[in-house]
């Protein structure tokens, strides 16, 4: 494959290119010239309006549910909707059926990705079966390529089983994920506790059930030492807490589903099921909290939190549904139109890029001669409105249909491979 990207502005706040517009020739899955004007009989030529190129996203959180629940969603259907959304490498949640618990279940994802357009970063769970009470291969399944130890949607409730995590990862700096949530707090909670949940007669689950765990999990890292990332975080709160722990030192980072920042409680008014996820979707003085965590550098990077849920799981009374959006191809756009009037393009793509990269501790690709090519093609400044039949996942569990979103994705380029949109 020869293509000639022209005209494309670079956003890469960490390359001297930054905010240059250059064409780009890759032959052979390399970037081989850039410069102001490239000329090539041979290659295909790339061209879109108002063209920036970034390196290829990473999206911290998503959920294949592949092996087990591949009705929902599979390897195959995932990628596709990750490289329309702008992805190239994705880290997978390990509650697929059965979960990813050991060696020979990373080496299954490691193996799916010989030459794909969007690579599987596999994750293994911290515990036997993700049940929070023995600790899984840590190790092994470390070898065999497994770049964090995450339980899921399933907090680990259990504090000795954390310690002991955490300190068994320091040995191999192993990273440690969490999405904190006390669901002791609110059993029965199906969206934010507040004036909202209170009209529609709902039962609501409040900012301090993620809140008391997240407090602990800082203490518990600061004994430990251990490296420690929470995920979809969602609470004022938690935002003050990350930020006075960063300023001790303490080995931690976090991130935000870009959906938190464009969507409020106040649009489950409509008890769409659709807009039914976890965490919930919080108060609009909650998003605005969040927003400035991440003007204020607090935030180290979004994710999808992409979780497909079939129609029958979805079609039913608010309460009883299940809980999860689809995101993957809305990430960038639902994060780009809350954001876009806080801050630069550069901070958002550093969110999707270098936060992710740095927390990972995976390769960074750079924009250079030699260098792979590995990136994302987009507009930032496009409009679209996001309908049922632009969905590549397999389910349909997605809260932007009919809305205007801003930030185009017109394609990936990695490994020797491309998907132009």
């Amino acid at each position: 494959m020869k293509l000639l990207i022209k005209k494309a502005k670079i956003i890469d706040s960490s390359s001297s290119l930054n905010e240059k517009i250059v064409d780009v020739l890759v032959e052979n899955g390399k970037i081989t010239a850039i410069d102001k004007n490239i000329s090539d009989d041979q290659a295909k030529v790339v061209s879109f309006k108002n063209l920036h190129l970034s390196r290829g996203w990473v999206d911290l959180h998503t959920n294949l549910q592949d092996p087990g629940y591949e009705h929902k969603e599979d390897f195959e259907s995932g990628r596709k909707a990750a490289a329309a959304g702008g992805f190239t490498r994705i880290g997978l949640s390990p509650l697929s059926l059965p979960v990813r618990d050991s060696k020979s279940q990373i080496e299954y994802v490691i193996n799916q990705n010989k030459s794909t357009l969007v690579e599987l970063l596999p994750y293994g769970t911290v515990s036997k079966n993700a049940e929070g009470k023995e600790l899984a291969e840590l190790y092994d399944m470390h070898q065999a390529g497994a770049k964090a130890f995450f339980d899921g949607k399933n907090s680990i409730s259990n504090p000795n089983l954390l310690i002991r995590a955490l300190d068994y990862c320091r040995s191999f700096d192993g990273l440690l994920m969490n999405f904190t949530y006390n669901k002791d707090i609110s059993p029965e909670g199906v969206m934010n506790e507040g004036e909202v949940s209170t009209s529609l007669g709902l039962k609501g689950i409040p900012e301090l059930a993620e809140e008391i765990m997240l407090n602990r999990d800082i203490y518990l890292s600061n004994y430990t030492k251990g490296r420690l990332h929470f995920t979809t975080i969602s609470s004022a709160a938690s935002v003050q807490l990350i930020a006075d722990a960063k300023k001790k030192g303490l080995n931690i980072s976090c991130d935000v589903s870009s959906a938190h920042l464009l969507i409020n409680d106040l649009e489950l008014e409509s008890f769409d099921s659709r807009l039914k996820t976890l965490p919930p979707f919080r108060s609009k003085s909650t998003v605005k909290s969040l927003i400035q965590g991440i003007k204020k550098g607090i935030i180290d990077a979004l994710c999808s939190d992409h979780w497909p849920q079939d129609i029958e799981s979805k079609k039913k009374e608010f309460d009883h549904a299940e809980f999860g959006i689809i995101n993957l191809q809305t990430a960038f756009a639902a994060a780009n139109t809350a954001l876009q009037s806080e801050v630069s393009i550069n901070k958002i793509i550093d969110l999707f890029t270098e936060g992710p990269e740095r927390i990972l501790k995976i390769d960074k690709n750079e924009i250079k001669v030699g260098a792979k090519a590995n990136f994302t093609l987009f507009n930032p400044d496009a409009n679209f409105t996001f309908e049922k039949k632009n969905v590549l996942s397999k389910s349909l569990n997605s809260p932007f249909f009919g809305k205007q979103l801003k930030g185009v994705v017109y394609g990936v380029v990695n490994n020797g491979k491309s998907n132009l949109n």
